[in-house]
């Protein structure tokens, strides 16, 4: 159990907000604004969304094409731009670029809020042409619009909404990353250094299935790869003189099937495997990509021992173990559960029954939890099939999702 110790902070003329020690938030209990209002004005903006989206989507950026992420980065970095965004382009020679856009004022002794997400999708340019961006049957159909290119208009929108009603009074840091997709391993550097200014981290990753829940917890993710070497041999004229190195990945496999603790949130699968060159070779290598995923920071040292500690049975084969984990779980943290509150809040008054899930899924928002930064993510769009053929989400959740984020840059304090 914790407790909170109420400080109450006189505010100008407007009422009094409400600070919890430690946390590094404050909420607004009084705002000279309401919810409705900015919900109606961003209904005014949906067709300017989803003209903006249907232009972003039609700039395929798959990861592994850094021309292509860049189009996307230059396209959106044009709209901050016209925003009255202070663009900041991160280059780099083998990924994307990354962009970092300020609005609001550029001093203020408030810290900023950040808008997190990515560019990047999984799918390989080309896919427009089986996979049209298009709006029918009540969703927006196309590769990366639920994830997350939705989620980039949604940023852009709400801010236009609290700028053009003269409401941001306190700066707002966007982060997109072209990378993400692929690990983060280029631009988790940036995102902890500007994490550290900010009071609070927005992904707008997409909502947690149809439900719309807003994530509050994520698992941590890892990769480890183990590697067996043997010794070769013909499989009929020397069969004894072999060492098997597929049999012995077989039973390190089976060990390794044994660090899943369902109790603890803990599980281990051992995804992509190979080895050998033909089947009357006794088999001199082999080796397997291993999925893991932790609920609590913890674990990660315990299941990093496990791998570690594994070994080869026959004494003639050796095992070289790499990676660990590479994402940080978010973990569901008192700072994290007061935006929510808040959000909830919020969503009630504009007739939404806001929920929180926990995910097994990673995002960049693990990184921003585990420097301790209050983080709320899953605030993207409403929808269903990220990297699969049904990729879409729901058109009428656009503009309250939108509105309840625009809400949220101006309840944090």
């Amino acid at each position: 159990m914790w407790q909170i110790r109420h400080t109450y902070l006189r505010v100008g003329d407007t009422g009094y907000c409400r600070k919890w020690p430690g946390f590094g938030i404050t909420i607004s209990m009084q705002r000279n604004w309401a919810q409705q209002e900015l919900q109606a004005a961003v209904a005014k903006k949906e067709a300017w969304m989803l003209a903006r989206l249907k232009e972003l989507v039609n700039v395929e950026s798959p990861s592994d094409d850094k021309a292509a992420v860049d189009e996307a980065v230059s396209l959106v970095a044009q709209w901050c731009e016209e925003l009255n965004g202070r663009v900041k382009r991160h280059r780099q020679k083998q990924h994307g670029d990354l962009l970092e856009v300020r609005f609001g004022p550029a001093r203020s002794k408030r810290k900023p809020v950040m808008l997190l997400g990515h560019l990047d999708t999984v799918w390989p340019k080309g896919t427009l042409r089986q996979m049209p961006f298009r709006v029918a049957e009540g969703r927006v159909w196309g590769p990366g619009t639920l994830d997350m290119k939705a989620g980039v208009v949604m940023m852009l929108a709400a801010l236009a909404v609290v700028q053009e009603k003269a409401l941001l009074e306190r700066p707002v840091v966007i982060l997109l990353h072209s990378d993400e997709e692929i690990g983060s391993r280029v631009s988790r550097s940036l995102t902890e250094k500007v994490a550290r200014e900010c009071a609070a981290v927005f992904v707008l990753e997409p909502a947690q299935g149809l439900g719309g829940a807003y994530k509050t917890a994520r698992k941590g993710v890892g990769e480890y790869h183990l590697r067996v070497t043997g010794v070769a041999a013909h499989s009929g004229v020397d069969f004894t003189k072999g060492h098997s190195a597929v049999l012995e990945l077989a039973g390190l496999l089976h060990k390794v099937s044994t660090f899943t603790d369902l109790k603890r949130g803990i599980t281990v699968n051992p995804g992509v495997i190979g080895g050998g060159t033909r089947s009357n070779v006794v088999a001199a290598e082999a080796w397997a990509d291993v999925d893991v995923r932790i609920a609590k920071a913890a674990d990660a040292a315990r299941v990093d021992r496990l791998f570690h500690r594994l070994k080869c049975e026959d004494k003639q084969c050796s095992l070289e173990v790499t990676g660990g984990v590479n994402r940080p779980p978010m973990e569901r943290k008192p700072g994290t559960v007061k935006l929510f509150k808040q959000a909830q809040k919020l969503a009630k008054e504009m007739g939404i029954a806001l929920d929180e899930a926990a995910t097994g899924g990673g995002s960049d928002g693990n990184f921003t939890a585990g420097l301790g930064i209050p983080t709320l993510d899953g605030m993207g769009v409403v929808g269903e099939g990220a990297h699969a053929r049904h990729e879409s989400f729901l058109v009428e959740q656009l503009v309250p999702r939108t509105a309840l984020l625009a809400g949220m840059l101006l309840s944090v304090e």
